[in-house]
């Protein structure tokens, strides 16, 4: 019993280690698309990151980072790029709002 126990134990482990991982990929995606938005111009980052969300390599890397993917999601996507705030500033920006509510 302790066996089938640390088993699923560790692939729980395993499948959220693969979560974050492809989490990773979404956020930088979200980067590059803001990169390019500021480089080429207002809508070329945000066409960009909408193209990926729906593709067959998007879907599955939404998906697998555990996002639904849907219209919705793709229009938050496109709106964050739009926004123009790095992940890591919004992330940070998050921390400082949390912190002063406290």
């Amino acid at each position: 019993m302790a066996l089938d126990d640390d088993a699923l134990s560790f692939t729980n482990e395993q499948g959220r280690r693969a979560r974050k991982l492809f989490a990773a990929v979404v956020l930088a995606a979200l980067d590059d698309a803001i990169k390019d938005e500021k480089t080429f111009g207002p809508g070329k980052g945000a066409e960009g990151i909408a193209r990926w969300a729906n593709s067959r390599d998007g879907m599955e890397v939404l998906m697998n980072a555990g996002i639904e993917v849907n219209s919705r999601t793709v229009d938050g996507l496109v709106a964050f790029v739009k926004r123009g705030v790095r992940v890591s500033n919004a992330l940070s920006l998050k921390d400082d709002q949390d912190k002063a509510a406290a």
